[in-house]
């Protein structure tokens, strides 16, 4: 059974940081996966974040967060990284990470697979 658990979301204050992590488990080969991170807000679709080929090589990013999010991977712990600074009260929402492995890198949420059950982030003015 392939789990990914989303962890380090939390509240924090405008311009503040956060680091999510996304563990996975019951994947396989973890570095045959691309890995996105996605978010939903309140009353909106969800919407892509970032993405990260099966070796880091290569990274997405939508342009709201260029600049501010990195994503990274750590092929040996089975797990992918979100590191978030300079947050915006705009970037309040709940963030899933997801694998693929039809892709190695994509914003199109319908090439992942495997998704967490996500981690509330909330960033307060």
């Amino acid at each position: 059974q392939v789990l990914l658990v989303e962890s380090g979301g939390g509240l924090v204050q405008a311009g503040g940081s956060l680091r999510l992590s996304c563990a996975a488990s019951g994947i396989g080969t973890f570095s045959s996966y691309g890995m996105g991170w996605f978010r939903q807000a309140p009353g909106k679709e969800r919407e892509f974040v970032a993405s990260i080929s099966w070796n880091g090589g290569s990274t997405a990013y939508v342009d709201s967060v260029k600049g501010r999010f990195t994503i990274s991977r750590d092929n040996a712990k089975n797990t992918v990284y979100l590191q978030m600074n300079t947050l915006k009260p705009e970037d309040t929402a709940v963030y899933y990470c997801a694998a693929s492995i039809s892709v190695w890198i994509s914003n199109l949420a319908r090439q992942y697979s495997y998704w967490g059950q996500g981690t509330q982030v909330t960033v307060s003015s």
